[in-house]
């Protein structure tokens, strides 16, 4: 198999963002793109090629590398993830009194976009409204009042001062387990992410009584049920600089990107250079294609196949697992995938079959 000559292969890899467009955006990696050179999908260049690194993660948030796939691979992760990784969220909400002066409909609105603080793979999708099993929902109640204190202190004018629930926040729903969930979920009981959450304001009289019913879920069907806050990548960006930019110039290219790109060091002769530094940090703004004595001396390029994915969960559950559970459902739907084509196929071969049965008869 011959060898792409440079300045193809620059074209293959790399995205490039001129001082209008950007070049470069569409895939040739695929068979017939170019005369002598193989491009037949091999198994044992991919995994050579495939690498994922963690670059940070916290419970909430992860931040990893993707490497050697393609860009339709990466948005299956990044859809899978806003779309098909399941959550519990509230579905239906039992009003027995709502004297606020929050409509009924809004306020099971705003309870329904609460993240709950239950593990989804620990319970079974909903058949119905009537399906009151302990394994596919989850029960809190709201029961709150807004009443004058007693004893106020003198002066004092603050609401949160002289009332009594004046704020309903999500501290104020209590899970009621059904079954033995108080047993399966004692080391971590089931509760709202955030106990801050602002549900309502309340004055003297005022009170709330319902019961709010939580059922697992996918994003697809209502964006409550969506895992993640944030789901994106961005492709690793890539600066070349063509000379050595020292002294003023130097500064001067390092102002036009963001801190820690560029930097400026001072060498042994004494001369100030730049060199690229972080390239992760740029965000390509392109602002040094304003400056005519750095624009012809600096290319900015993304590499093609390097994917920054930044993933921040909404707290149901750490953003790792939604990462390790999203490939997961992706790997299901290619099997699923292969055993339709496989079927496919052994159906094409028995009407072949068939025909030439037919053929030799007649």
């Amino acid at each position: 198999m011959a060898d792409l000559p440079p300045h193809l292969a620059d074209v293959r890899n790399k995205v490039t963002l001129g001082v209008e467009v950007v070049e470069n955006v569409s895939s040739t990696a695929y068979p017939g793109c170019y005369p002598g050179i193989d491009d037949a999908f091999d198994i044992e260049k991919f995994k050579e090629a495939f690498d994922v690194r963690i670059i940070s993660e916290t419970p909430d948030e992860i931040e990893f590398d993707m490497l050697g796939v393609d860009a339709a691979i990466a948005n299956t992760v990044r859809r899978i993830l806003l779309a098909e990784v399941p959550t519990m969220a509230a579905e239906s909400c039992l009003f027995y009194n709502n004297t606020s002066i929050i409509q009924d409909e809004v306020l099971a609105h705003r309870i329904g976009l609460i993240p709950i603080k239950a593990d989804p793979r620990l319970f079974d999708y909903s058949l119905g409204s009537n399906d009151t099993d302990e394994n596919t929902r989850i029960v809190f109640q709201l029961n709150v009042k807004c009443e004058m204190r007693k004893g106020v202190p003198k002066g004092a004018h603050k609401p949160e001062d002289l009332y009594t629930h004046y704020r309903v926040t999500s501290q104020d729903l209590v899970w009621v387990p059904q079954g033995n969930q108080a047993t399966e979920h004692a080391e971590d009981p089931i509760r709202p992410v955030h106990s801050d959450i602002l549900i309502a304001l309340l004055k003297p009289g005022q009170e709330i009584n319902m019961e709010i019913h939580c059922i697992k879920g996918i994003g697809k069907e209502h964006a409550k049920w969506s895992p993640v806050g944030t789901a994106s990548y961005r492709l690793m960006p890539e600066i070349v600089l063509k000379k050595d930019f020292v002294g003023e110039e130097a500064d001067d290219l390092a102002a036009c990107f963001n801190p820690g790109v560029i930097i400026v060091e001072q060498g042994g002769d004494g001369v100030r250079r730049a060199r690229v530094g972080d390239a992760r940090a740029c965000t390509m703004t392109r602002e040094v294609y304003r400056h005519a004595h750095l624009a012809p001396y600096v290319e900015l390029k993304r590499i093609r196949d390097h994917f920054i994915f930044s993933v921040e969960s909404t707290g149901a559950m750490p953003a790792a697992t939604l990462v390790t559970e999203a490939i997961g459902m992706m790997l299901d739907k290619v099997e699923l995938l292969t055993l339709a084509l496989d079927q496919l196929e052994r159906d094409d071969g028995d009407e072949m079959e068939e025909d030439a049965e037919a053929e030799d008869e007649a």
